[in-house]
């Protein structure tokens, strides 16, 4: 997989053009998010590892692919990440799940930790990580950093909507890891807002915008 990937899908599309609208009602906005992720990971698993096992059909003995490894990891940057697992655990439903709590300092755009908890053993995983917006970037690469210190080494980060910048910003602290995105937006304005984007994703998940 190259380290960027754009899923152009009608369907990605479509609900990603509904999302975008600032009159979607925060309880339709939440379920698009959920919808998306979904369609996302499929693109984002494309390559996980299969093993082929015995298994009986009802007509007749065979062989047939199934998952091998350990359980693959999901870890939501706090806290917009979090309307991504539920679209994610209906398609991986037993993924172990991790937060790296993280918020923006406004005046500088720098992330701030504030919390991290991620499940053992995570350079025997494939990591999955999960935020709505890659804007500047700077605390996807922040989460990278985090996880890859406690040994993660297979990841990928899917955010629904990107900025030029971030995925840039991405590319050159960690080219190892891959972007799976519906989009990439046209920039970021001076707050740091991608452009035309869909607003704060948290804000407009949670219902406190």
């Amino acid at each position: 997989m190259s380290h960027l990937t754009v899923v152009d899908h009608p369907l990605v599309q479509h609900k990603l053009s509904l999302l975008r609208q600032q009159d979607t009602p925060t309880v339709q906005f939440r379920a698009l998010v959920g919808e998306i992720g979904q369609l996302l990971t499929f693109e984002a698993t494309r390559d996980m590892p299969v093993v082929k096992k015995p298994i009986e059909t009802p007509i007749q003995l065979t062989e047939a692919p199934l998952l091998s490894g350990r359980k693959p990891a999901l870890i939501s940057i706090l806290r917009a990440g979090n309307g991504m697992l539920d679209g994610f655990l209906s398609i991986l439903p037993t993924a172990r799940v991790g937060f790296v709590g993280l918020y923006r300092n406004e005046e500088t755009l720098e992330p701030v930790e504030y919390y991290f908890k991620a499940p053992p053993n995570l350079g025997e995983r494939t990591v999955f990580v999960v935020d709505p917006m890659l804007a500047t970037g700077n605390s996807a690469v922040a989460a990278i950093d985090l996880l890859k210190r406690e040994g993660a080494k297979d990841l990928k980060f899917i955010c629904l909507l990107s900025a030029p910048e971030g995925v840039q910003r991405m590319a050159s602290a960690h080219p190892d890891v891959p972007v799976i995105t519906a989009a990439v937006d046209e920039m970021l304005n001076s707050n740091g807002y991608i452009v035309p984007g869909l607003g704060d994703a948290g804000d407009r998940i949670f219902g406190t915008r």
